[in-house]
């Protein structure tokens, strides 16, 4: 058996598209995608996927900070980026050169925005974060409309949306996000009535598309949904979305130890018997959570092997006394399938007490990522996977 990663994770770009090409089903035609490939894309590499998304028409990319803009357009990426979250000073020069959307919190970053596209003699497009209810980022409802006129008279700076986030992740029945829907939409029309624009309005995310919310309006923001993630109450909507990403190591090591045989850091764990144990190259520092430790589990030829001991920064220990004829070189599946044996994101993240988009953002960068480009099989790495 050879393989040329300690460490990879495959990435299914048929899947992307597929869960893409769901999502868009769910939305009436007016409504516009922004995919939203934060965090290195959810962890699953922002230029690759953004590049398979550009491919397939995706109406903007939503990404965190201008680092991660700065990024996509480096690679190619030409059409609409919006910065979702604040820019602080110093940023405004490079967001106004790349032509880059940006989200504006406050009167002060309006002003400083018009100042550098007006130095650059560049209009800048903005939109407006409220904070309905979140607590977060954004503007309180009853300052919206200040700042709105604000921008609207600013020959320097075009008002492209105005955007609200819901502080409810799940698919069920939310009073609160219905309350701060109603909110958005009564500044909407606000907006409406003095003629302010004819900005995109926008506010659901994935778990908001799984609800009965009704929020699509203008422009929806999907991020986890893309991957194959949604709200765990969404119910037989969410069945056609399929992961994206599966994450997989080698056994590089074997050793027969008795029974009483302490592993790992602390001797938090004894063999209960005489067993076997495997050493794969990957730990907390690649992304595998170290609550995994005595809790969690790898998929070795098909079956379930304990992770004994607990998880170090770079190697961890399973149990596979149980299985049979497990050798040096051997693939071990961390998150994804393996025959009919399934380890998905969601149970290693209940598992080690987090959020399914934690495990994901956390892959490191040993982690290599194998991208899968056609149902016909091609693949390629990205030029950053580390061997």
């Amino acid at each position: 058996m050879i393989h040329p990663h300690r460490v990879w994770a495959d990435i299914r770009l048929d899947h992307l598209r597929d869960n893409c090409l769901q999502i868009r089903k769910r939305l009436p035609k007016s409504t516009r995608l922004m995919a939203v490939v934060k965090a290195d894309a959810y962890g699953h590499g922002a230029v690759e996927v953004a590049r398979e998304l550009q491919a397939m028409g995706v109406d903007r990319f939503g990404v965190g900070d201008s680092g991660e803009a700065l990024e996509l357009r480096a690679a190619g990426i030409a059409g609409p980026i919006v910065i979702l979250g604040a820019i602080i000073d110093g940023e405004q020069e490079q967001v106004v050169t790349h032509g880059l959307e940006v989200t504006i919190h406050s009167e002060s970053r309006i002003d400083h925005l018009a100042r550098e596209a007006r130095r650059q003699q560049r209009r800048c497009r903005v939109h407006l974060k409220v904070d309905t209810g979140m607590g977060r980022l954004g503007v309180l409802p009853q300052r919206a409309m200040a700042l709105l006129r604000r921008i609207a008279k600013n020959p320097w700076l075009e008002l492209a949306g105005v955007a609200t986030h819901f502080a409810g992740t799940g698919a069920a029945r939310d009073a609160g996000n219905e309350e701060q829907l109603a909110r958005f939409l009564e500044l909407r029309e606000q907006v409406r009535r003095e003629g302010l624009g004819q900005p995109l309005w926008h506010a659901a995310a994935s778990a908001a598309l799984f609800s009965d919310l009704k929020a699509e309006l203008d422009l929806v923001r999907p991020g986890g949904a893309l991957w194959g993630i949604a709200p765990a109450d969404a119910g037989a909507a969410a069945k056609a979305l399929k992961p994206v990403l599966s994450l997989h190591t080698q056994v590089i090591f074997l050793k027969d130890v008795p029974a009483g045989t302490p592993i790992g850091y602390q001797r938090t764990w004894r063999t209960p018997q005489k067993t076997r144990i495997a050493t794969v190259p990957l730990g907390y520092n690649d992304g595998l959570p170290l609550r995994l430790g005595n809790r969690g589990f790898a998929l070795v030829r098909g079956a379930r092997a304990p992770i004994v001991g607990r998880v170090s920064m770079d190697y961890t220990m399973l149990d596979v006394g149980r299985i049979r004829g497990v050798k040096v070189g051997e693939p071990v599946t961390l998150i994804g399938r393996d025959g009919d044996a399934a380890l998905p994101v969601e149970e290693v993240a209940e598992l080690a007490g987090t959020l399914p988009y934690e495990v994901l953002c956390s892959l490191g960068r040993r982690v290599a990522r194998v991208y899968h480009a056609s149902r016909r099989g091609a693949v390629r790495e990205a030029l950053t996977a580390h061997a």
